[in-house]
């Protein structure tokens, strides 16, 4: 742990930087920790030595390391408040926010890049943690039908399905009836064989449709990415941009990221922390969601080291509690 003193600098600095993006000297820091700029530099100095701080370059003032950042972050007493026009921002989008999940979680991504002006990223939920809220087949045409599958996490799965023939309106209702009293509240994984109703068309019908669902695959979380292009505003190096975003384009890689960053019981992956080497210069904070209380998916914003972390988790935070609060009500 660090002493008071050199704590106060190390803080100073880190702040500095985020909103300068420059190096920092003992100038800029004496009069917010209210001692000497000849103390201020020797503890920086010190700070050095322990890896908290570096120099770019002699001369100039230091910059945090990943060290320096990581200690930043871990003495948080509180993360940020929204301000004002944000936290009405995020209200207003909430009471607003109606169709498909997908859309939303879309949405969602864009509203999260919009409060924290990073790249935002939305992990969807996997249908196998969800139960199967309503089922309804359709007829399109007198050979073609439409099965419509509503989740409890707010997705929407819909399969198109050839039918026999006699494929009538009432036939079709039986169908419905009969998927819904043997699928409703259950997930995909805990679906077995449909009992058989006695009409050889209503039976055909619904196993066609049960295959169609069926045919969903496990763990294919959707990602929606809000904001991508302020990447090119976060980094100098054109080669380090055209590195993140292919890591962006890379969904596997992403879920994955997420999900290993919060199993190790982290709201904030620093650098090296995320453990992928292209985004060495990057910060992700990251959080889940829920639906009736079981984690359904996260949310997370990727941005540079330097990134206002205060701000960032509390835009997470904010965002992921009243996503999970508008799954779970519907």
């Amino acid at each position: 742990m660090l002493d008071e003193r050199k704590a106060a600098i190390l803080r100073a600095v880190v702040e500095e930087y985020i909103e300068t993006a420059q190096p920092v000297g003992s100038g800029h820091i004496a009069p917010v920790v209210n001692v000497s700029s000849a103390t201020v530099r020797n503890e920086m100095v010190a700070l050095e030595q322990e890896g908290y701080l570096q120099q770019p370059h002699t001369s100039a003032g230091r910059v945090p390391t990943e060290k320096g950042y990581r200690y930043f972050v871990d003495t948080l007493t509180a993360p940020g408040h929204l301000r004002g026009a944000q936290a009405q921002q995020v209200r207003h989008f909430f009471e607003k926010a109606h169709g498909e999940l997908e859309e939303m979680l879309d949405a969602t991504s864009r509203l999260l890049s919009d409060l924290t002006e990073h790249t935002a990223v939305v992990i969807g939920p996997p249908h196998e943690v969800a139960t199967i809220r309503s089922v309804n087949v359709v007829g399109l045409s007198d050979t073609l039908g439409l099965v419509v599958v509503v989740f409890s996490n707010g997705a929407v799965d819909k399969h198109t399905l050839e039918l026999p023939e006699g494929a009538s309106p009432d036939r079709l209702a039986a169908t419905t009836a009969h998927l819904s009293a043997h699928l409703t509240g259950k997930s995909i994984g805990a679906i077995g064989p449909l009992p058989a109703t006695g009409d050889e068309r209503t039976d055909a019908i619904s196993n066609a449709a049960l295959a169609a669902l069926q045919e969903q695959p496990e763990g294919d979380e959707q990602v929606f990415v809000g904001g991508a292009s302020r990447m090119a505003l976060a980094f100098d190096a054109v080669e380090t941009v055209r590195k993140v975003l292919g890591i962006l384009e890379q969904q596997y890689v992403v879920v994955t990221v997420l999900r290993d960053v919060l199993d190790r019981g982290l709201q904030v992956a620093i650098g090296s922390e995320t453990g992928l080497p292209p985004l060495a210069e990057c910060s992700l904070v990251v959080a889940p969601y829920e639906v009736e209380g079981e984690q359904a998916g996260s949310i997370g914003v990727l941005g540079p080291t330097r990134m206002n972390y205060p701000q960032a988790l509390a835009a997470v935070a904010v965002v992921s509690k009243r996503l999970s609060k508008h799954l779970t009500e519907g």
